[in-house]
């Protein structure tokens, strides 16, 4: 598939970063089979434009953080004000107003159950036009964090993939569905943090000046880089309108199932490629998926034969998206966009 702007060379770099966001544009180039300078001037081109940006995000799990899936309704009239609130908290990601300008979908993150508490039922807005809110918390994510829907693309093959796939710990543990092998969450030092909040905003941020933000030597960062990596704090992430890879309908899934067919329903779901979000909440729809379509028939046609062929389903609810607020940031603040797709759900922090 080719667009005005975004060709096959392109899906596969953004791919590739992907699979390994710092990966050096030398390793790129010999998998891509194109010269190093045509891999740096793709990505520089794309990225002035701001058509792609590499992140390096943090795993809410990793940290002992617990994720919550919330649903505003509200009245037409206030549901953007009432977004564009929510989207500048610090502790949400992925507003969108979804269901006809009527409903917000987002996700907060709190650092512990006692955080949970004062989040839901003091900071989550409560205004006349706010008519309801919904909470959600994530059990067990099934698709998502660096695995991201590019990775279902194929644009590149399994052997390109191999060459470039980072080896980091909690990359494999998502793919094989095994939970993280850590007894506890990782504690972040204020250098780590500003660390982490430079990789935020640019996921390839040399040594110099991540060296410069956190007062370490260069070999301290990239040791630093390492061990947060294979402690599964620190992934990264690829932002891109998700159109250039043909998707043109996103729609969020509420499927009630069955307690004993929810770990075979999500393990299903996570292999859908419409699929670019999935995971396991509380409440009476217990599957939360994420999903990205070319059109409305092509919505039609995964909602009838994929969704309905997994086990134990029992209801369904879809809420198309309309537009996206806040995208994934540093620490969940994501940054604020309108209108493009961007392939994550109403609800993860990238």
């Amino acid at each position: 598939m080719k667009t005005d702007s975004f060709d096959e060379l392109d899906q596969g770099l953004v791919h590739a970063l992907q699979l390994d966001g710092r990966a050096p544009f030398s390793r790129i180039a010999e998998v891509l089979g194109v010269s190093d300078q045509t891999v740096a001037r793709r990505y520089g081109r794309l990225r002035g434009a701001g058509m792609i940006k590499v992140m390096g995000l943090t795993d809410p799990p990793a940290l002992g953080e617990i994720e919550w899936l919330v649903r505003v309704q509200c009245t037409p009239d206030a549901a953007v004000a009432v977004a564009e609130a929510l989207a500048r908290r610090t502790d949400t990601s992925w507003v969108s107003l979804m269901s006809g300008g009527t409903e917000i979908g987002a996700v907060c993150r709190a650092a512990s159950s006692r955080d949970s508490d004062a989040l839901l039922l003091q900071k989550l807005p409560r205004t006349p036009s706010v008519v309801g809110v919904t909470a959600h918390c994530m059990l067990h994510e099934f698709f998502g964090g660096p695995l991201g829907l590019v990775n279902k693309s194929g644009a590149l093959t399994e052997e390109q993939a191999a060459r470039l796939r980072h080896p980091a710990s909690a990359a494999a543990d998502r793919r094989t569905g095994a939970p993280p092998t850590r007894t506890a969450p990782v504690a972040l030092t204020a250098a780590d943090r500003r660390l982490l909040d430079a990789l935020a905003e640019d996921g390839r941020t040399g040594l110099a000046d991540l060296a410069t933000v956190t007062g370490w030597s260069q070999s301290t960062v990239r040791r630093r880089l390492s061990e947060l990596r294979a402690d599964g704090v620190l992934y990264y992430d690829v932002d891109y309108d998700a159109r250039y890879f043909g998707f043109g309908v996103m729609v969020s899934l509420w499927l009630s199932v069955a307690p004993s067919e929810l770990a075979a329903a999500g393990a299903a779901l996570a292999q859908h490629p419409e699929v670019a979000f999935a995971c396991a909440t509380t409440g009476p729809h217990n599957l939360f998926a994420s999903v990205l379509c070319p059109d409305v028939r092509a919505l039609y046609t995964y909602l009838t034969t994929r969704i309905a062929a997994l086990p134990g389903v029992r209801h369904m609810e879809s809420s198309p998206l309309i537009r996206r607020i806040k995208g994934a940031g540093p620490h969940g603040r994501g940054r604020i966009v309108s209108g493009p797709l961007t392939p994550a759900p109403p609800g993860r922090a990238r």
